[in-house]
């Protein structure tokens, strides 16, 4: 899910370089969703770990 972000995120780099003003707004919007997405399953991952009584990472 990082993964994608950050390809999403590069993409939005390029296009905004290049001069592609709606594709460059429309990546930086899907790489901060999936950023989000990735950062709320991380804290439910590490939530769960903790309940079931393993240390954190």
């Amino acid at each position: 899910m990082l993964g994608w972000a950050l390809t999403f995120l590069v993409i939005a780099l390029i296009a905004a370089a290049l001069g592609f003003g709606g594709i460059a707004g429309a990546s930086a919007g899907i790489a901060k969703i999936l950023f989000l997405i990735f950062i709320i399953l991380f804290v439910v991952a590490m939530v769960a770990r903790a309940v079931r009584g393993k240390p954190p990472v």
